[in-house]
Protein backbone atom coordinates (compact mmCIF):
# COMPACT_ATOMS: atom_id res chain seq x y z
CA UNK A 1 0.00 0.00 0.00
CA UNK A 2 1.39 3.49 -1.05
CA UNK A 3 0.51 6.53 0.97
CA UNK A 4 1.32 10.00 -1.21
CA UNK A 5 1.28 13.21 1.20
CA UNK A 6 -1.69 15.78 0.91
CA UNK A 7 -0.67 19.49 -0.87
CA UNK A 8 1.54 21.47 1.94
CA UNK A 9 -1.17 23.54 3.37
CA UNK A 10 -3.17 20.74 4.27
CA UNK A 11 -1.27 18.83 6.90
CA UNK A 12 -2.20 21.42 10.07
CA UNK A 13 -6.20 21.43 8.95
CA UNK A 14 -7.85 21.09 11.96
CA UNK A 15 -9.75 18.08 12.82
CA UNK A 16 -12.83 19.86 14.54
CA UNK A 17 -13.12 23.28 16.49
CA UNK A 18 -9.70 25.42 18.00
CA UNK A 19 -8.99 23.32 21.13
CA UNK A 20 -10.16 24.62 24.76
CA UNK A 21 -7.07 24.05 26.51
CA UNK A 22 -7.95 25.07 29.75
CA UNK A 23 -7.91 21.49 30.47
CA UNK A 24 -5.59 19.07 28.66
CA UNK A 25 -6.24 15.24 28.45
CA UNK A 26 -4.30 12.80 29.88
CA UNK A 27 -1.16 11.64 27.20
CA UNK A 28 -0.63 8.59 26.40
CA UNK A 29 2.71 7.10 26.91
CA UNK A 30 5.32 8.11 25.27
CA UNK A 31 6.86 7.11 21.70
CA UNK A 32 10.30 5.60 21.84
CA UNK A 33 12.50 8.07 20.89
CA UNK A 34 16.16 7.65 20.87
CA UNK A 35 18.49 11.73 21.65
CA UNK A 36 21.42 11.05 19.54
CA UNK A 37 25.03 12.48 21.49
CA UNK A 38 19.74 24.72 18.22
CA UNK A 39 19.96 39.20 17.99
CA UNK A 40 21.55 43.64 17.67
CA UNK A 41 22.76 42.09 14.14
CA UNK A 42 25.85 43.38 12.35
CA UNK A 43 25.26 44.01 8.70
CA UNK A 44 28.17 42.54 7.62
CA UNK A 45 28.04 39.95 5.08
CA UNK A 46 29.13 36.06 6.54
CA UNK A 47 30.76 32.98 4.66
CA UNK A 48 31.00 30.10 6.81
CA UNK A 49 33.55 27.94 7.29
CA UNK A 50 32.37 25.01 4.77
CA UNK A 51 29.51 24.58 3.56
CA UNK A 52 27.32 21.54 4.56
CA UNK A 53 27.31 19.02 1.36
CA UNK A 54 24.07 16.79 1.10
CA UNK A 55 25.70 13.58 1.93
CA UNK A 56 26.72 14.67 5.11
CA UNK A 57 23.33 15.07 6.58
CA UNK A 58 22.09 12.91 9.40
CA UNK A 59 19.55 10.43 7.96
CA UNK A 60 19.39 8.05 10.02
CA UNK A 61 20.96 4.38 9.68
CA UNK A 62 18.58 2.63 12.06
CA UNK A 63 15.37 3.18 13.15
CA UNK A 64 15.67 6.20 15.31
CA UNK A 65 12.26 7.19 15.86
CA UNK A 66 10.01 3.93 17.53
CA UNK A 67 6.39 5.81 15.26
CA UNK A 68 3.71 4.63 13.25
CA UNK A 69 3.76 5.70 9.75
CA UNK A 70 0.70 7.78 10.51
CA UNK A 71 2.39 10.20 12.84
CA UNK A 72 5.38 10.36 9.90
CA UNK A 73 5.56 14.20 8.07
CA UNK A 74 5.27 12.57 4.44
CA UNK A 75 6.20 15.32 2.49
CA UNK A 76 4.32 16.66 -0.55
CA UNK A 77 5.24 14.62 -3.71
CA UNK A 78 6.78 11.44 -1.80
CA UNK A 79 5.46 8.29 -1.24
CA UNK A 80 6.21 5.76 1.81
CA UNK A 81 5.35 1.57 1.74
CA UNK A 82 4.04 -0.03 4.63
CA UNK A 83 6.72 -2.53 3.70
CA UNK A 84 9.64 -0.53 2.69
CA UNK A 85 12.19 -2.24 4.79
CA UNK A 86 14.38 0.86 4.53
CA UNK A 87 11.94 3.20 5.32
CA UNK A 88 13.66 3.96 8.71
CA UNK A 89 16.91 4.87 6.67
CA UNK A 90 14.87 7.85 5.06
CA UNK A 91 13.82 9.60 7.90
CA UNK A 92 15.75 12.36 9.50
CA UNK A 93 17.39 11.81 12.76
CA UNK A 94 15.74 12.38 15.70
CA UNK A 95 12.52 13.54 14.04
CA UNK A 96 9.67 11.90 12.40
CA UNK A 97 10.30 13.58 8.87
CA UNK A 98 10.35 11.98 5.21
CA UNK A 99 13.17 12.93 3.06
CA UNK A 100 12.12 13.66 -0.51
CA UNK A 101 13.44 14.39 -3.81
CA UNK A 102 13.67 18.20 -2.81
CA UNK A 103 16.30 17.79 -0.21
CA UNK A 104 19.27 19.47 -2.15
CA UNK A 105 20.74 22.77 -1.64
CA UNK A 106 20.69 22.81 2.03
CA UNK A 107 23.99 24.54 3.16
CA UNK A 108 24.63 27.65 4.08
CA UNK A 109 27.21 29.29 2.48
CA UNK A 110 26.59 32.62 3.53
CA UNK A 111 24.21 34.75 5.88
CA UNK A 112 23.66 38.44 7.16
CA UNK A 113 20.88 40.41 8.61
CA UNK A 114 18.60 42.75 6.58
CA UNK A 115 16.88 44.53 7.82
CA UNK A 116 13.89 44.77 11.40
CA UNK A 117 10.22 45.56 10.73
CA UNK A 118 7.64 46.50 12.71
CA UNK A 119 4.86 45.85 10.31
CA UNK A 120 4.33 43.59 8.06
CA UNK A 121 4.40 46.09 5.17
CA UNK A 122 7.81 47.19 6.15
CA UNK A 123 9.12 43.56 5.79
CA UNK A 124 11.43 42.64 2.71
CA UNK A 125 9.99 43.13 -0.68
CA UNK A 126 12.04 40.65 -3.16
CA UNK A 127 9.97 37.74 -2.96
CA UNK A 128 12.51 35.44 -1.73
CA UNK A 129 10.82 32.35 0.46
CA UNK A 130 11.75 32.92 4.39
CA UNK A 131 11.01 30.67 7.46
CA UNK A 132 10.46 31.89 10.66
CA UNK A 133 11.23 31.23 14.37
CA UNK A 134 9.34 31.78 16.96
CA UNK A 135 8.70 30.25 20.83
CA UNK A 136 8.34 31.38 24.02
CA UNK A 137 11.21 33.77 25.68
CA UNK A 138 13.98 32.08 26.94
CA UNK A 139 13.59 29.07 24.57
CA UNK A 140 16.53 29.26 23.06
CA UNK A 141 16.07 31.10 20.02
CA UNK A 142 18.93 33.16 19.19
CA UNK A 143 21.02 29.81 20.19
CA UNK A 144 19.01 27.91 17.14
CA UNK A 145 19.69 30.88 14.64
CA UNK A 146 23.54 31.42 15.12
CA UNK A 147 23.99 27.47 15.52
CA UNK A 148 21.82 27.10 11.83
CA UNK A 149 24.48 29.57 9.88
CA UNK A 150 27.73 28.29 11.81
CA UNK A 151 28.19 31.93 13.63
CA UNK A 152 27.94 32.89 17.43
CA UNK A 153 26.47 36.45 16.67
CA UNK A 154 24.76 36.70 14.49
CA UNK A 155 21.74 36.91 16.51
CA UNK A 156 22.99 38.22 19.94
CA UNK A 157 21.91 35.81 22.34
CA UNK A 158 20.73 37.36 26.08
CA UNK A 159 20.53 36.65 29.85
CA UNK A 160 17.33 39.03 29.70
CA UNK A 161 14.56 37.48 27.48
CA UNK A 162 11.98 39.02 25.76
CA UNK A 163 15.04 40.70 23.98
CA UNK A 164 13.32 40.58 20.14
CA UNK A 165 10.88 42.69 19.82
CA UNK A 166 10.77 43.66 15.83
CA UNK A 167 10.55 40.94 13.04
CA UNK A 168 14.65 40.85 12.30
CA UNK A 169 14.86 39.47 8.70
CA UNK A 170 18.60 37.22 7.50
CA UNK A 171 19.10 36.73 4.36
CA UNK A 172 21.03 33.32 3.57
CA UNK A 173 23.00 32.75 0.56
CA UNK A 174 21.15 35.35 -1.43
CA UNK A 175 17.84 33.46 -1.71
CA UNK A 176 16.36 32.73 1.09
CA UNK A 177 15.67 34.58 4.60
CA UNK A 178 15.89 32.73 8.17
CA UNK A 179 13.10 35.24 10.29
CA UNK A 180 13.77 36.03 14.04
CA UNK A 181 9.66 37.14 15.35
CA UNK A 182 9.74 38.39 19.42
CA UNK A 183 9.61 35.38 21.54
CA UNK A 184 5.72 35.18 23.70
CA UNK A 185 5.23 34.75 27.31
CA UNK A 186 7.52 37.18 28.80
CA UNK A 187 5.69 38.36 32.11
CA UNK A 188 8.38 40.76 33.00
CA UNK A 189 8.04 42.45 29.40
CA UNK A 190 5.55 46.05 29.70
CA UNK A 191 2.06 45.50 28.72
CA UNK A 192 2.09 47.68 25.81
CA UNK A 193 4.94 45.96 24.44
CA UNK A 194 3.47 42.49 24.65
CA UNK A 195 0.16 43.71 23.01
CA UNK A 196 1.65 44.93 20.20
CA UNK A 197 3.87 41.51 19.58
CA UNK A 198 1.15 39.74 19.69
CA UNK A 199 -0.53 41.67 17.10
CA UNK A 200 2.02 42.20 14.38
CA UNK A 201 3.31 38.88 14.90
CA UNK A 202 0.09 37.40 14.09
CA UNK A 203 -0.41 39.93 11.17
CA UNK A 204 2.76 38.75 9.69
CA UNK A 205 1.27 35.06 9.67
CA UNK A 206 -1.70 35.73 8.38
CA UNK A 207 -0.72 38.06 5.66
CA UNK A 208 2.92 36.96 4.47
CA UNK A 209 2.96 35.44 1.31
CA UNK A 210 6.29 34.02 0.98
CA UNK A 211 6.23 32.66 4.47
CA UNK A 212 6.58 29.02 3.79
CA UNK A 213 6.86 27.74 7.55
CA UNK A 214 6.56 28.42 10.74
CA UNK A 215 9.18 26.65 12.94
CA UNK A 216 7.57 26.71 16.44
CA UNK A 217 10.12 26.25 19.02
CA UNK A 218 9.75 24.17 22.49
CA UNK A 219 11.64 23.65 25.76
CA UNK A 220 12.02 20.06 25.65
CA UNK A 221 13.68 20.02 28.99
CA UNK A 222 10.06 20.90 30.63
CA UNK A 223 7.04 19.67 30.70
CA UNK A 224 3.89 21.23 27.52
CA UNK A 225 3.42 24.98 28.52
CA UNK A 226 -0.34 25.89 28.28
CA UNK A 227 0.61 28.63 26.29
CA UNK A 228 2.92 26.53 23.65
CA UNK A 229 -0.09 24.62 23.17
CA UNK A 230 -2.40 27.59 22.10
CA UNK A 231 -0.04 29.08 19.99
CA UNK A 232 0.54 25.27 17.88
CA UNK A 233 -3.53 25.34 18.18
CA UNK A 234 -3.77 28.67 17.02
CA UNK A 235 -1.50 27.97 13.78
CA UNK A 236 -3.27 24.99 12.78
CA UNK A 237 -6.61 26.51 13.20
CA UNK A 238 -5.34 29.20 10.68
CA UNK A 239 -3.84 26.80 8.76
CA UNK A 240 -0.43 28.27 8.70
CA UNK A 241 2.81 25.18 7.74
CA UNK A 242 4.65 24.67 10.93
CA UNK A 243 7.63 22.42 12.11
CA UNK A 244 7.61 21.87 15.95
CA UNK A 245 11.35 22.42 17.16
CA UNK A 246 11.94 20.61 20.25
CA UNK A 247 15.10 22.69 21.91
CA UNK A 248 16.94 21.74 25.00
CA UNK A 249 17.07 18.11 24.19
CA UNK A 250 20.76 17.69 25.76
CA UNK A 251 19.07 18.43 29.27
CA UNK A 252 18.65 15.66 31.23
CA UNK A 253 16.72 16.00 34.01
CA UNK A 254 17.15 13.09 37.66
CA UNK A 255 13.81 10.87 37.36
CA UNK A 256 14.46 10.80 41.37
CA UNK A 257 13.07 14.20 41.75
CA UNK A 258 10.19 13.87 39.14
CA UNK A 259 11.53 15.18 35.66
CA UNK A 260 11.03 13.70 32.60
CA UNK A 261 13.09 13.02 30.22
CA UNK A 262 13.32 15.66 27.14
CA UNK A 263 11.90 12.33 24.28
CA UNK A 264 8.84 12.52 27.14
CA UNK A 265 8.03 15.73 26.73
CA UNK A 266 8.42 15.79 23.23
CA UNK A 267 6.15 12.58 22.91
CA UNK A 268 3.47 13.90 25.79
CA UNK A 269 3.14 17.42 23.80
CA UNK A 270 2.98 15.71 20.41
CA UNK A 271 -0.10 13.48 22.21
CA UNK A 272 -1.27 16.87 23.58
CA UNK A 273 -2.21 18.33 20.18
CA UNK A 274 -2.50 15.51 17.82
CA UNK A 275 -6.00 14.91 18.08
CA UNK A 276 -6.69 18.73 16.40
CA UNK A 277 -4.60 17.86 13.30
CA UNK A 278 -5.65 15.51 10.65
CA UNK A 279 -2.23 14.59 10.28
CA UNK A 280 0.93 14.69 12.62
CA UNK A 281 2.80 17.67 11.91
CA UNK A 282 6.72 17.69 11.52
CA UNK A 283 8.71 17.78 14.33
CA UNK A 284 12.73 18.02 15.24
CA UNK A 285 14.95 17.15 18.20
CA UNK A 286 17.43 19.60 19.05
CA UNK A 287 20.24 20.81 21.28
CA UNK A 288 22.28 24.16 20.43
CA UNK A 289 25.15 22.81 22.88
CA UNK A 290 25.46 19.40 20.84
CA UNK A 291 23.99 20.96 17.52
CA UNK A 292 21.79 18.46 17.62
CA UNK A 293 18.94 18.77 14.67
CA UNK A 294 21.20 21.43 12.78
CA UNK A 295 21.72 19.36 10.00
CA UNK A 296 18.31 17.95 9.99
CA UNK A 297 16.54 21.13 9.69
CA UNK A 298 18.44 22.67 7.24
CA UNK A 299 17.03 19.64 5.13
CA UNK A 300 13.99 19.78 6.14
CA UNK A 301 14.09 23.64 5.21
CA UNK A 302 15.24 22.70 2.08
CA UNK A 303 12.93 20.26 0.74
CA UNK A 304 10.05 22.87 1.67
CA UNK A 305 11.90 25.34 0.40
CA UNK A 306 12.68 23.74 -3.27
CA UNK A 307 9.02 22.32 -3.00
CA UNK A 308 7.69 25.77 -2.36
CA UNK A 309 9.75 27.35 -5.13
CA UNK A 310 8.55 24.79 -7.60
CA UNK A 311 4.82 25.17 -7.41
Amino acid sequence: MVLTQLPRFQYLVFKGPPPNLNFFPKPKLPIKVTCPTLFSAPKSTLSTTEPIPISQFSVSEEPRVEISLDKLFVPPETEVSFDDPNLSTRILKGSNIVVSKYAREAQVLQAEFVKSSVRTEDCPSDGLPEFALVGRSNVGKSSLLNSLVRRKRLALTSKKPGKTQCINHFRINDNWYLVDLPGYGYAAAPQELRTDWSKFTKDYFLNRSTLVSVFLLIDASITAKKIDLEYASWLGQNQIPMTLIFTKCDKRKKKKNGGKRPEENVSDFQELIRGFFQTAPPWIMTSSVTNQGRDEILLHMAQLRNYWLKH
